[in-house]
């Protein structure tokens, strides 16, 4: 039961007896949403039932009950600073939220031309921006002048953000292939296969590195040599990047649940049901993660004591929200396919205001210096007032948009589906 548009609903618990666990859609629903996806879990293997939910630490099963997991200290955490945009939404904890600032009026410093689609979103990282490209090709290129520094070739299409830590590059293609590659020449320096395709990004905390694959798994790997540490087998194909924060990996997937898994071990530690996939990746601020599904609702959870706090739903319309969030103290914002940009009210899930597109919006915003970011199928980069939803600026690509911005060092980085990546900032 919902409250009418643009509202929320505070959700009961479930009936069931277990913390967190809740019931899944039927499947007749599933398959529907399943296809609303565009093939982002329409062969998720759903049909394993709970006894695929378990843990596997590298050949030994863990048990699935509640475990008191223990904080695992994260001090190597990919996080952005004012110069550096090192992962998919900026820290482990996918805020969306940019430390560095940009210019009231954005133009365009250069752009570069890939051979193929864009669909991943950038990383920059010591003056260098990290983007990959459906040609399996990783690109590095100048952040100043836009210049290719070098390029690494994947197995197959790179869909991915890539992801920035120490002197590494981490990221996945569409063979199901992990690459670590230098930095700075595009070296590889380890690989490491899974047996689905995966557009995760890898999240990097407490010398672990976190991502999920199409083949139903979220696995855990030493960042600096690919050693495998733990997997996670879900019911389902893993399309978002798994957030990090207090020692837990928050996970949402195909199978209808968000995971919370211990960091250290990858022992489950508890589930809630979304009652519907996800092709998002969940924002976690506090005890709250916030993600889109593909039911057409955005959920506001209590990850820490296992329940579902609101659910948002606009009722006159139906359409998925695969846009990953941005939250700030005051707003989660989010896009739709409905075309519309929405902020809503982190403790309660009230829409504080919306912003009419001319294009679905699949692409994530970012939030910087009190102005959104967020880019559309209709070809335009918006910038909207935080605080009204206002629009302040826009610029028309003549292309879609599938990749998110990248804000650091005073410049934003985004690409299109034509292949084509902009850097806006000041002259």
């Amino acid at each position: 039961m919902f409250s009418p548009v643009g509202a929320q609903t505070s959700v009961p618990p479930s009936n069931s007896s277990v913390p967190g666990i809740g019931l899944a859609a039927p499947m007749n629903e599933r398959a529907r949403l399943e296809s609303s996806g565009a093939g982002i879990c329409a062969t998720a293997r759903c049909g394993r039932g709970m006894a695929a939910l378990v843990a596997v630490v590298w050949g030994t099963l863990a048990s699935n009950r509640s475990l008191p997991a223990q904080t695992v200290a994260v001090p190597d955490a990919v996080q952005a600073d004012a110069h550096t945009w090192p992962v998919f939404r900026g820290n482990p904890q996918q805020t969306g939220v940019a430390v560095a600032s940009l210019p009231d009026k954005l133009e365009v410093v250069w752009t570069f031309d890939a051979p193929d689609v864009i669909v991943s979103t950038a990383a920059i990282a010591r003056g260098t921006v990290y983007v990959g490209c459906d040609d399996a090709h990783l690109y590095a290129l100048d952040l100043r002048s836009g210049k290719p520094k070098w390029t690494f070739a994947a197995s197959e299409s790179v869909r991915a953000s890539p992801t920035v830590y120490r002197d590494l590059v981490l990221f996945g293609d569409g063979a199901g292939v992990v690459h670590a590659v230098g930095a700075e020449r595009g070296d590889s320096r380890w690989t490491f296969k899974t047996d689905g395709e995966i557009i995760s990004s890898v999240n990097v905390a407490g010398e672990r590195a976190v991502f999920g694959s199409y083949d139903g798994f979220i696995y855990c790997l030493n960042p600096a040599d690919g050693r495998p540490l733990w997997k996670f087998e879900t019911a389902g194909r893993v399309h978002g990047t798994p957030a990090v924060a207090d020692g837990r990996v928050i996970a949402a997937g195909c199978d209808e649940y968000l995971h919370v898994l211990d960091l250290a071990d990858g022992k489950p530690l508890s589930k809630v049901s979304m009652a519907s996939v996800s092709g998002a990746s969940a924002a976690v601020s506090g005890a709250r993660a916030f993600v889109g599904t593909m039911g057409n609702t955005v959920l506001g959870i209590d990850w820490k004591s296992s329940r579902v706090a609101w659910v948002f739903k606009d009722e006159e319309r139906e359409f998925p929200f695969m846009s990953s969030s941005a939250v700030t103290d005051r707003q989660v914002i989010f896009g739709g396919r409905d075309k519309f940009v929405r902020a809503l009210d982190p403790g309660s899930g009230r829409q504080l205001w919306r912003f009419e597109t001319k294009g679905r919006v699949e692409t994530s915003p970012v939030v910087a210096g009190g102005r959104v970011y967020v880019a559309s199928y209709d070809g335009n980069v918006y910038a909207l007032d935080a605080a009204a939803g206002r629009e302040v600026w826009r610029f028309e690509s003549g292309s879609s948009f599938s990749a998110s911005p990248a804000v650091a060092d005073g410049r934003m980085v985004i690409s299109t589906e034509d292949g084509r990546v902009y850097c806006f900032g000041a002259r």
